[in-house]
C-alpha cells in the first residue's frame, strides 16, 4: 500500500515537474527582484512596484513553464496548432488563477501585514506550484 502510494507520487513526472518548477520558481523570483530593484531606484519600493514586479516575473516564468511543461514534465508532443493553442490558453488561463492568488498573497502579506516582500514571495511560491501541478496534471496536458 505504501509502496504503491509511493510510486505514484514519485516518478519521472512528479520528479520531472519539481525540477523544472524549481527552475521556474528562480526565473520567478530572480525577474521579480530585477523588475523591482529597477523600478525602485528613485522612488523605493512601493506597492505598485510590487505589483508591476510580481506580474512581470509571472509572465517570464508562465513561458518558460509552458515550454517546459509540455515538452519535458507532461510530454505533450503534438505540435498541431489546435493543440498547442488549446493547450497555452488552459495553462495561461489556470496560470492567471494562481496569480490572482499571489498578487493576494503578496498585497496582503506586505501591505497589511507589513512582512518582507521578498520572504512573501518565496513563501507563495510554494502554494503557486502545488496548485499549478494539479491543474496541468488533471486539466491542461491530459
Amino acid at each position: 500500500m505504501i509502496a504503491e502510494l509511493f510510486s505514484t507520487v514519485v516518478n519521472r513526472e512528479t520528479i520531472s515537474y519539481l525540477i523544472f518548477g524549481v527552475l521556474t520558481t528562480i526565473i520567478s523570483i530572480v525577474s521579480y527582484e530585477v523588475v523591482k530593484r529597477l523600478l525602485a531606484r528613485k522612488k523605493g519600493v512601493t506597492p505598485l512596484i510590487i505589483n508591476i514586479s510580481t506580474v512581470s516575473s509571472w509572465i517570464i516564468a508562465v513561458g518558460f513553464a509552458f515550454i517546459t511543461n509540455k515538452l519535458f514534465v507532461f510530454r505533450s508532443a503534438s505540435m498541431q496548432a489546435d493543440v498547442v493553442l488549446r493547450e497555452a490558453v488552459s495553462f495561461v488561463g489556470a496560470r492567471l488563477l494562481t496569480l490572482g492568488f499571489e498578487v493576494v498573497w503578496m498585497n496582503v502579506t506586505t501591505s497589511v501585514l507589513k512582512w518582507n516582500d521578498s520572504l512573501c514571495k518565496i513563501g507563495a511560491q510554494f502554494a503557486v506550484t502545488v496548485l499549478n501541478y494539479v491543474f496541468s496534471k488533471l486539466f491542461i496536458f491530459k
